[in-house]
């Protein structure tokens, strides 16, 4: 089985712990593992103290993103690439897994369009275009670089960083890249692992949904849990089996995951 999960930053914070790396091991003994990570809460802290505010916008269908000017893509490489997933692949590494750490600016593994303009809403509530800055559109995965590196027996960490047209490092969505990831290589499973149980609903967790019930359920759904969803919309939609969003914080969030033990199941599988 092929496993592509995205850890996000909350869950990542302080370090990947001893009880995910060895959760992890034992989910790569049997399976192939793409990890993909998160790290907004560190980029907005290493900003910060470089003295270069960072700014947050949200469009028409509730996406709360970073606007990433010039500067802020250098930083938020310098973070997630140089100090992120290396962070992550010691601690697999230390924990007795081969891992090796890629962004998707080498080999081009994820290729993307720099975006022109955002369509934002404003403080005011008003619907304006910005220009695009440095975000992407993920327009192709070289699924051959990470089958090649899977075959060697590697797990592989990928940062959220694509290759644009012009050579350039984009800031690309990590629950997104994850879903690219795993729709090129047509993945058993994504999880996509976050700070809450799953996607609850009237404070109630919804232990699973279909695809046509996500789509339908969109509009209902909050700023924080929104890009997921549609993550996992588009993981089916490229081929994906299932997709199962769930928290990361305890003992054994994978294993959990994985036998549908918790959070919610997206699919319709």
């Amino acid at each position: 089985m092929l496993v592509v999960v995205k850890a996000g930053g909350k869950v990542l914070e302080g370090g990947l712990r001893p009880e995910m790396v060895a959760d992890i091991r034992a989910l790569a003994k049997e399976n192939k593992v793409i990890f993909v990570h998160g790290g907004g809460v560190e980029v907005t802290e290493v900003a910060q103290k470089l003295g270069k505010e960072q700014r947050f916008v949200v469009s028409p269908d509730g996406f709360r993103s970073r606007y990433t000017d010039r500067d802020t893509v250098d930083i938020y490489t310098m973070v997630m690439v140089g100090k992120l997933n290396k962070q992550v692949v010691a601690a697999l590494e230390g924990g007795g897994v081969r891992a090796v750490g890629l962004s998707g600016l080498d080999g081009e593994l994820v290729k993307a369009e720099r975006k022109k303009r955002l369509v934002i809403i404003d403080e005011r509530g008003r619907r304006m275009a910005i220009d695009g800055g440095y975000t992407g559109r993920i327009e192709k995965v070289n699924a051959d670089l990470l089958r090649l590196l899977m075959e060697a027996g590697y797990l592989v960490v990928v940062s959220p960083v694509a290759m644009g047209s012009e050579y350039e490092p984009l800031n690309v969505d990590g629950d997104r890249t994850a879903a690219s990831i795993a729709g090129a290589l047509k993945a058993d499973m994504l999880v996509l692992l976050t700070d809450v149980e799953g996607l609850t609903l009237e404070g109630k967790l919804v232990p699973r949904l279909r695809l046509v019930e996500a789509k339908e359920m969109l509009p209902k759904i909050g700023p924080g849990m929104i890009t997921k969803i549609h993550a996992a919309i588009e993981a089916l939609e490229l081929g994906v089996k299932e997709v199962v969003i769930a928290s990361g914080m305890g003992p054994a969030p994978l294993s959990s995951a994985v036998t549908h033990s918790a959070g919610t199941v997206v699919g319709d599988g």
